[in-house]
């Protein structure tokens, strides 16, 4: 009998985990049906019945949000009436928890019988401890990628399962045998979306040029998400007079973690990648005015790095807002460029980090969770 999954992420890092868990089940379950939404790597193992919508659903910070309102609202309703007709045994939501929480109270509501877990779970921890009873009451299980959040959903009530972080697998993948470090080479990193790239960007410029003044011989590389966000970053570097100043690849960016001295890192899932590499960086994030307001009132923790997070202390420099400008980032740049030894105490201190991610398998583990709740559906 086939068993049918529906499964939503909405974002690239998501669409990654996502691809990596499919690409098990289906051989786990050679037998289920997938449709969905999610990027171009989960498109590509589930096949016609997964539609990539992440280049137009991943956006950040509520203001976005706000003003795509109609083309979300749109977006939901026409996936729940998709997931009306095709009645799954198991709702699989990664991530993005702004709509799959929405969405996961939809569904439950339609289609009760369908069973819902969730895999990489919203960070509650920061934002919102407030949801965690809606989560209870809505999802069968959480798959966690971090140890420390397993207590915090199973001491509310809900089946969970630490897994691991799949980046484990994936940059194992990508590791380069016998690399060695380039001691001119510089990464700049100014996230995977527009707008991020947009706000960040321009100041990681102004970086690369002052290091370049201190230092004639530095070279600067930027990894583009995608070819438009190759164009939108070239276009940056030509409005500031830096074409030839900073290299420009596309998806290069595991291997730039693997070549580069030290770098400058959009806070997100790259900050966690660069940290498993041992690659040295600081940490900068900026957001709209109203936004960062907004997330100043909200948020519970003080500070915003993964590594730093998971480390339970300040490991990676943090540069926030206003505080992410050209000097200081130069400063701290600067510093692992003049000092080995800060270099090596800093990689010592990401290698004990990145150690908590659970090791190899996360993958399959995952998929085998997802796996035993499609064999244990009953209905038809």
């Amino acid at each position: 009998m086939s068993k049918r999954l529906y499964v939503v992420a909405g974002e690239l890092s998501g669409d990654a985990h996502g691809a990596g868990l499919l690409r098990v089940l289906k051989e786990e379950v050679p037998a289920v049906e997938i449709r969905g939404v999610g990027g171009p790597a989960m498109a590509g193992v589930a096949g016609p019945g997964l539609c990539d919508w992440v280049e137009e659903a991943a956006v950040m910070g509520i203001w976005e949000v706000l003003k795509r309102y109609g083309w979300f609202k749109e977006r939901f309703e026409a996936m729940l009436e998709e997931v009306k007709a095709f009645r799954p045994d198991v709702l699989l939501l990664i991530d993005y928890p702004g709509f799959n929480l929405r969405f996961a109270e939809a569904v439950k509501r339609e289609c009760p019988e369908t069973r819902l877990v969730y895999y990489i779970s919203p960070q509650v921890w920061a934002w919102n401890k407030g949801r965690i009873p809606k989560m209870v009451r809505l999802l069968d299980e959480m798959l966690c990628l971090f140890p420390f959040e397993q207590p915090i959903f199973e001491n509310a009530g809900l089946k969970t399962t630490f897994v691991g972080h799949p980046l484990v697998d994936e940059l194992e993948e990508e590791r380069i045998p016998g690399i060695v470090r380039d001691p001119r080479l510089v990464g700049l990193f100014p996230g995977s979306r527009e707008r991020e790239v947009a706000r960040l960007f321009p100041m990681m410029i102004k970086t690369a040029k002052l290091l370049r003044s201190w230092r004639g011989d530095l070279v600067f590389e930027v990894p583009a998400a995608s070819a438009k966000l190759a164009t939108q970053i070239r276009g940056m570097l030509s409005d500031a007079g830096a074409e030839d100043l900073v290299t420009v690849n596309t998806g290069e960016s595991h291997s730039l973690m693997q070549h580069a001295y030290c770098a400058v890192i959009a806070s997100g899932t790259a900050t966690l990648e660069a940290a498993y590499y041992g690659l040295p960086y600081c940490l900068v994030y900026r957001v709209a005015p109203l936004t960062y307001v907004m997330a100043k009132i909200l948020v519970k923790i003080e500070l915003i790095g993964l590594v730093n997070i998971l480390a339970g202390s300040e490991v990676v420099e943090e540069f926030v807002q206003a505080d992410a400008e050209p000097k200081a980032v130069f400063e701290a740049l600067r510093g692992f460029i003049e000092s080995p030894e800060k270099c090596s105490d800093l990689q010592q201190k990401l290698a004990e980090t990145t150690g908590k991610l659970g090791g190899l398998g996360a993958h399959q583990r995952a998929a085998m969770v997802v796996a035993g709740w499609l064999t244990s559906s009953n209905h038809a």
